[in-house]
């Protein structure tokens, strides 16, 4: 048990008060056996992360305990606030009065002082605070304030003195700070433009999330130093297979690749090799790089940028597989049978040299057959993966995998930068394959390390929560389809089987994000609970270490497994701490750059439409609520039909099979509606429709 975990369980059996901090070190370190500053490093942690809290002066105990909580505070327009606990649990009701200053995206320790169904409690400390604010630069009287484009922050904050002069209509950056009685003033950072232009809009969103284009100069500095091609002594030891036909095979756009695939004939069956960067040489545990990367967790990708989360020195060039280059790799080579079964396999380190850069659309045109292309040359691999790829696949939707269609935006942008068109974006048998490939050594890498118990971080998706299963069967049945017996234990197969039941009906694509809502989360976890929606028993995410952090962690792990044959005790605690810690650090990461993506699409979204007002689209219903019913047309836009615009009548709403009904017309999801557009605001990001007549 790692150091941070033993002190934690000490200070949670019997709560500590001491006089003097030093004092109590003292006494921790010695009822641990570590030196005294291990023990300051690893308190200073638990207090900063909200796990010890110091609950009067020099009395410290663990949270959850005695009715403290730790939560995110979840902030309103009209002052009040809830605080977020999550694992299923209610928020917590926080009175005006009782936020000890806190605002919207504060991590805050909370005291709850009265249970039951309306839980209401008191924030009595802040943890992590909110540190920037993006927002509007307004001018009351002759002062200029802030007005944060979080409308939870329910205050205008006065800006101070800066070296920035930024004037009315100014949409900002600010560093805030907190004085007494929860005043809070706002320095301004960064002016990122006028509030009227829709890329200072991006862009504001972009910041909102904490995500920055340009790396700290240390790092880039860092970058610079690493060398620009591999080094003879970096071969020493790996697997040379630089003369084997390998390709990567990516979106035309894309500039870092990952992946390199190549295959061969067997007797039994394939060989299937799946090439992934080394990044782990490049960028090492606790280097500057590195500290960059854990922060970001991930690269980003807007429809007109990619944040990456590393320097594009390295990303798009050292440790990415580009084309006749030799590059460093950690290749899962898999023998497969002919029924798809990984028989054998060998994860090693090793030395590449692409052949050939491809992209989708011209292996999809090699594999039609419909036009000459550069992957024609590579015509014979490329025909056995489609072949192993279909066997895959087969065995995918035997076990029970979900399959949920659910296309992605493609934005179409003109010569200024301004979109113009958004389709969905085509996902063929080019792309299954590569998907495919990725799963299997996916699953592959995290069995072999599973069953060695060794430290590792696994992708887990666990299974949907009874309650919205429930809701998702009743909403099917109302419509109008029947559904297979639900058996008592829920299993993906049975959700296979539904979907496939609905696949050729025209609300599929609805269904299946009804489907989607339902499903819990897929999270990181140094635990291996399985995959659900791919019904694995094991899965990792191993094959993007480029642009994932889970992945350079786990790429860290197998290479120390390789190279030392027995790591002590000490080290394995030290690894299974830091899985924790990455796999926590990743979660949280991913879904502040999805949150991120979804604000920026849903801005250029309602940027397209804001000149059509008046226009009539014919939609579907997607989703349905107590004040009305959402929209989206054949182009992705979704837009929201108010209840008060609806023809007159008396409307009830029906959550459970999520219908609006009245005494003459009634609305569900899966309804084709014709609607007219009457609102598209770029600063709400909403687009509103009515109906049609």
């Amino acid at each position: 048990m790692a150091i941070k975990e033993r002190l934690f369980n000490l200070i949670a059996k019997d709560s500590l008060a001491y006089s003097k901090p030093d004092n109590l070190f003292l006494f921790l370190a010695n009822a641990l056996g570590v030196k005294v500053e291990s023990v300051k490093t690893e308190f200073n942690k638990l207090v900063a992360n909200g796990d010890v809290f110091e609950v009067r002066k020099n009395k410290f105990i663990t949270i959850p305990s005695r009715g403290y909580m730790k939560a995110k505070y979840i902030g309103n327009a009209k002052g009040f606030g809830f605080c977020e606990i999550g694992n299923d649990q209610e928020d917590i009701f926080i009175p005006g009065n009782k936020s000890n200053g806190a605002i919207d995206g504060d991590r805050v320790i909370v005291r709850v002082n009265a249970m039951g169904a309306n839980p209401e409690g008191e924030v009595v400390a802040v943890y992590s605070p909110v540190k920037r604010v993006v927002g509007t630069i307004v001018k009351v009287s002759k002062t200029l304030f802030l007005d944060p484009d979080n409308t939870r922050i329910p205050m205008k904050l006065m800006v101070r003195k800066s070296g920035l002069v930024c004037k009315e209509n100014d949409k900002v950056v600010a560093r805030i700070f907190r004085g007494e009685k929860g005043i809070i003033t706002a320095e301004i950072i960064e002016i990122l433009g006028q509030n009227d232009d829709v890329k200072t809009l991006e862009l504001s969103i972009i910041r909102d999330h904490n995500l920055y284009e340009e790396f700290p100069s240390e790092v880039i500095t860092a970058s610079k130093k690493l060398p620009k091609k591999v080094l003879e002594k970096q071969k020493k030891g790996r697997l040379d297979l630089t003369k084997e036909v390998m390709f990567t095979i990516d979106g035309e756009d894309a500039k870092d690749f990952d992946d390199a695939v190549s295959i061969k004939r067997t007797k039994k069956g394939y060989l299937l090799g799946v090439h992934i960067a080394d990044v782990g040489e490049y960028v090492k545990r606790g280097s500057t790089i590195d500290e960059e990367a854990y922060k970001r967790g991930t690269s980003t990708y807007f429809p007109t940028s990619v944040l990456p989360m590393l320097p594009v020195s390295l990303s798009n060039g050292i440790c990415s597989l580009n084309e006749g280059v030799e590059r460093l790799t950690l290749s899962c080579i898999m023998e497969v049978n002919k029924k798809g079964e990984v028989i054998a396999h060998k994860i090693c380190e090793s030395v590449i040299k692409s052949k050939a850069r491809l992209t989708y659309t011209e292996v999809y045109a090699t594999i039609t057959g419909e036009r000459k292309t550069k992957a024609d040359k590579f015509k014979r691999q490329i025909m056995t993966m489609v072949e192993l790829a279909e066997i895959l696949e087969k065995n995918q939707k035997e076990r029970g995998a979900i399959d949920l269609e659910i296309p992605e935006p493609k934005f179409v942008f003109d010569e200024k930068g301004y979109v113009v068109d958004v389709a969905k974006r085509e996902r063929n048998i080019a792309h299954r394959l590569i998907e495919q490939f990725m799963i299997l050594a996916n699953e592959t890498v995290a069995k072999e390390y599973c069953v060695k118990g060794f430290p590792f971080v696994y992708r887990v998706h666990e299974k949907p929560r009874p309650e919205k299963v429930r809701n998702v069967f009743e909403f099917i049945k109302g419509l109008g389809v029947k559904i297979p017996d639900i058996p008592e234990e829920l299993d993906s197969d049975y959700f296979q089987k539904l979907l496939q039941i609905i696949e050729d009906k025209p609300f599929a694509e609805t269904v299946n994000k009804v489907v989607l809502r339902s499903m819990q989360k897929a999270r990181y976890l140094k635990d291996c609970l399985g995959h659900f929606g791919l019904a694995l028993q094991y899965y990792c995410h191993f094959t993007s270490p480029i642009r994932r952090y889970p992945d350079l962690t786990i790429h860290r792990f197998i290479k120390e497994s390789l190279h030392k044959k027995n790591i002590t005790k000490t080290r394995r605690e030290e690894m299974d701490e830091f899985a924790d810690d990455s796999a926590l650090q990743s979660s949280e990461t991913e879904k502040n750059a999805d949150r991120a993506e979804r604000d920026v699409d849903d801005l250029w979204r309602a940027y397209l439409m804001k000149d059509r007002i008046g226009e009539v689209f014919d939609g579907i219903i997607t989703s349905v609520c107590s004040y009305g019913f959402y929209v989206e047309l054949e182009n992705s836009v979704e837009g929201l039909v108010k209840i008060e615009t609806l023809p007159l009548d008396n409307y009830l709403f029906f959550e459970r099979s999520m219908m609006l009904k009245g005494e003459r017309a009634s609305f569900k999801i899966g309804d084709k509606v014709r609607v007219k557009l009457v609102e598209s605001n770029i600063y709400s990001r909403r687009v509103t429709f009515e109906l049609a007549f």
